[in-house]
């Protein structure tokens, strides 16, 4: 089975690249606002939703590397920088239950809502 690779992809269609870009972040999003309204009891869930938007963000901060990227640099190197500050939150909410996960469902959202 043949793959493309993400940077294919938007090669071919960058309209079509953004949607997916936004249909990943509603995915992690919609599992980071379940685990956030479960609250202490989300447990499992909360970890997944977590891991979900780490998994994103790996993808993205590849992709932002890459030297054939064709975005600008100083746009990808923020998008790096956001990533980043993503996978700091991740962990610390990873380590800390009773942490809120409003500011990666925030900061995610935003994000999301830019690929518009």
């Amino acid at each position: 089975m043949y793959r493309l690779s993400y940077s294919e992809i938007m090669e071919d269609a960058p309209d079509l690249g953004r949607e997916r870009e936004r249909e990943a972040f509603d995915r992690a999003l919609g599992l980071l606002r379940t685990a956030e309204a479960q609250g202490a009891g989300a447990g499992a869930e909360r970890n997944s939703a977590v891991g979900s938007i780490q998994e994103l963000w790996n993808v993205l901060i590849s992709d932002l590397l890459d030297p054939e990227n064709g975005l600008p640099e100083g746009l990808r190197a923020d998008l790096v920088a956001i990533g980043l500050w993503n996978m700091r939150e991740a962990g610390e909410v990873l380590s800390a239950p009773e942490r809120s996960l409003s500011a990666l469902i925030e900061v995610n959202t935003s994000i999301r809502d830019g690929l518009r």
